[in-house]
């Protein structure tokens, strides 16, 4: 991979860096990287992973891909660093959040300590021209991001996976129900929120799918910074 992730994703992934697809992904973002302007930063891409080692998996949230815009994307779905307005997906979520849980709405969007309890915040795809939602798309992330699931799922620890939208729910025919319960919703943009992300509770459920597990709570409260 580009640079080291957290202990073990490196040795598990290893394989797949050397699939053909992944080299032409390389490829692929060499030159938009040389003609456009890409998010998040190249050193930014796999934070998802490094934040999150493999052995603490233990709920998988699943997006799109990254946001567009300047000073926003910074590798963990859905996430902004301290000091960035928060988007309105990520205004969406926290709502729900308040809703579900009581959670207090914080002074900011950064999302780090969810996954340092465990939450690997990731999108089905890892890169996006600026400005251009979805542009990179069908170029191999895809293709990754499934390997990435196949290293959770084969953990023998059970992980709940939440799927918000279309591209994240077709994850989906790779997961073992048994095992591995699902929380599913329209992605919580605006454009969507009010068809079935406002409401679904997706965060006091996955606390309920742990305990049943007897598996440690995720402290959903987001810190003041």
């Amino acid at each position: 991979m580009a640079a080291p992730v957290s202990t073990g994703w490196k040795a598990a992934l290893q394989e797949e860096t050397r699939q053909p697809y992944y080299q032409a992904l390389q490829t692929f973002l060499k030159e938009e990287r040389a003609h456009h302007t890409v998010f998040p930063p190249q050193e930014d891409v796999f934070n998802a992973l490094r934040y999150t080692p493999i052995a603490q998996v233990k709920v998988v949230i699943l997006g799109q891909d990254p946001y567009h815009d300047v000073g926003q994307a910074h590798g963990l779905a859905f996430s902004v660093r301290p000091g960035v307005k928060p988007p309105p997906s990520l205004v969406n979520i926290l709502r729900e959040l308040h809703d579900d849980t009581g959670a207090r709405i914080p002074n900011n969007g950064c999302l780090i300590p969810w996954a340092e309890q465990g939450v690997l915040l990731l999108n089905t795809v890892l890169t996006v021209r600026a400005h251009e939602a979805n542009s990179h798309h069908g170029k191999g992330w895809e293709a990754f991001t499934d390997a990435i699931l196949r290293v959770v799922i084969a953990q023998e620890t059970p992980a709940v996976f939440v799927l918000w939208g279309n591209p994240a729910q077709k994850k989906r025919s790779l997961l073992h129900p048994q095992k591995h319960p699902v929380i599913a919703s329209v992605h919580p943009s605006p454009l969507s929120a009010s068809r079935g992300f406002f409401g679904s509770r997706p965060f006091s459920r996955v606390n309920a799918e742990l305990r049943k597990f007897g598996m440690q709570e995720i402290n959903w409260q987001l810190p003041e910074v």
